[in-house]
């Protein structure tokens, strides 16, 4: 059976293992989802990610982080852009997530990148979700 959304797949992976303590969680490769993993690596919200190679299309290893209490870093992941209704923002309309605390990850002409990064680079995108 054919998925209609693999990024909200991989939110939904990701938030679900969250709760329920996992320290690992394995989701069906794409490019796109390598590039989304770097970003939140980069950004603080998991430890690291693994590509495993398969016969079909590999498996991203994400390696959830908690903090001292045992509680997940992410709080909330959302799926802003959907294949129903896909969000862009134009270079002058990349604001900031819950006044900085949060992340916007957007498809951009440069690749995968943090709203932040966007701003630097002055480009505006697809908005892929949002995480805090």
């Amino acid at each position: 059976m054919t998925m209609s959304d693999p990024i909200a797949d991989m939110l939904t992976r990701i938030r679900n293992a969250g709760k329920a303590k996992f320290s690992s969680v394995d989701i069906p490769g794409s490019n796109v989802k390598y590039e989304m993993a770097k970003v939140m690596r980069d950004q603080g919200y998991i430890k690291n990610y693994k590509i495993i190679k398969d016969s079909r299309q590999g498996v991203l290893r994400i390696y959830l982080k908690y903090d001292g209490n045992n509680d997940h870093v992410i709080f909330g992941l959302k799926r802003v852009s959907k294949p129903s209704r896909r969000v862009y923002v134009k270079k002058k309309d990349v604001r900031p997530l819950l006044n900085g605390m949060g992340t916007a990850i957007l498809s951009t002409s440069r690749g995968i990148m943090t709203d932040k990064q966007a701003r630097v680079e002055n480009v505006g995108g697809e908005v892929l979700c949002n995480i805090w």
